[in-house]
């Protein structure tokens, strides 16, 4: 059987543990602002409310503390109290840290994507990555940005996930949406419906699938996850009457991961899996494409979904809505995806913890029953 080595078993120069373990024993979550223009800073503000949140993690948004006050306001926690920051470096772990980014006055646009939303997404997403990177921070939860504003602002990539892909320069990664009922990831995310079938391949639905399973296993502790593959075509192809891409890509692909260990099935047609419920009866679903996925995704789980990124050295969550800028100013955004995705990260960091804890101790028992036996060879001698 092949071994599959993946992000959590790499080298020592690549392999990332939750660094800034603290006398308090809590993950300190960096979170980004997003789009100041849009509700992310509401929901954030929302979900630090939470009265037990800072007995479970340290938050430090990456932002202003003016920007911050401004959408405070808005929402009218007067109860949350927040401390300023000029960098992670000397953090208060048991307030609300806000590290100052810039100190411009902003003028915010409620509601509107303009270039200056992107701007200050973009520096409040690189400085928080820049301090995971030092491991100054556990884990990233990013709030919602606008693609278009980005654009405006000259960011070059697409979306979070391209973008922390190329940061950490991981050779692949996996877009994974996932609740607590269900986990779907995507063998190609952000790529227009036309041009979808042509990125569907063997060697990439295997990459997707790898790294599927080994997420499953480490992040969300399921020991021998079983994984549905999902078709491309209407009916997955009709034997090839509809598409001839699930007979000839993805099912070899998935005949190869089942050589190599993983349980994998399919492929299945998407409308009769997700009608029939055949979704509840496995660990990870793999949908060819971003509407395919997220579709029956968001209308089963909508309010309760993460966005994770799998594949990375490091911890990335986000809540799986976008920046509503209808609701943008009004105090009518939903703070609970927000919430399960710091919850996600930190249940994340300690599965993570517990894992590479467990391998130390493996390996450290071989190394010990290997120097009794040497021992006993010499003194036999």
């Amino acid at each position: 059987m092949e071994q599959i080595t993946g992000y959590i078993e790499q080298d020592n120069e690549t392999e990332h543990l939750p660094p800034s373990v603290n006398k308090h024993n809590k993950p300190v979550l960096g979170i980004t602002a997003g789009d100041i223009n849009g509700i992310g800073l509401e929901v954030i503000l929302k979900a630090l409310s939470h009265r037990k949140i800072l007995d479970i993690c340290v938050p430090v948004i990456y932002g202003s503390s003016k920007v911050v006050s401004y959408h405070k306001n808005i929402v009218a926690l007067d109860d949350v109290a927040f401390v300023g920051q000029r960098n992670a470096e000397r953090l208060q772990f048991d307030k609300i840290n806000v590290i100052n980014i810039w100190q411009d006055n902003v003028n915010i646009t409620l509601g509107k994507p303009t270039d200056l939303g992107g701007k200050f997404a973009q520096l409040s997403l690189e400085a928080a990555v820049k301090d995971l990177k030092l491991g100054l921070i556990d884990a990233l939860v990013t709030a919602p940005i606008h693609k278009k504003s980005m654009q405006l602002a000259g960011f070059e990539h697409v979306g979070h996930t391209e973008y922390l892909t190329t940061e950490f320069k991981a050779a692949d990664s996996l877009m994974l949406l996932a609740s607590d009922r269900l986990r779907v990831a995507l063998a190609s995310a952000h790529v227009p419906l036309k041009d979808v079938a042509k990125t569907i391949t063997k060697e990439r639905i295997i990459s997707k699938l790898r790294i599927f399973s080994e997420t499953l296993r480490i992040d969300f502790g399921i020991e021998r996850p079983n994984i549905a593959v999902l078709g491309l075509n209407p009916h997955a192809g009709e034997e090839g009457m509809l598409g001839d891409e699930e007979e000839k890509i993805i099912r070899p692909a998935v005949v190869e991961c089942k050589k190599n260990g993983m349980m994998a099935f399919g492929p299945f047609s998407a409308d009769g899996f997700f009608g029939s419920g055949q979704f509840n009866k496995f660990d990870g679903i793999l949908a060819m494409y971003h509407d395919q996925g997220l579709i029956p995704f968001k209308a089963l789980t909508f309010g309760s979904g993460v966005n994770y990124t799998a594949g990375l050295p490091v911890i990335r969550t986000s809540p799986d809505h976008g920046t509503a800028f209808d609701l943008a100013g009004k105090n009518e955004a939903n703070p609970s995806s927000f919430l399960h995705a710091m919850f996600m990260a930190i249940d994340i960091y300690r599965n993570r913890k517990e894992y590479m804890d467990l391998k130390k101790n493996a390996v450290r028992r071989v190394e010990v029953e290997i120097e009794k036996e040497e021992g006993g060879a010499t003194h036999s001698d």
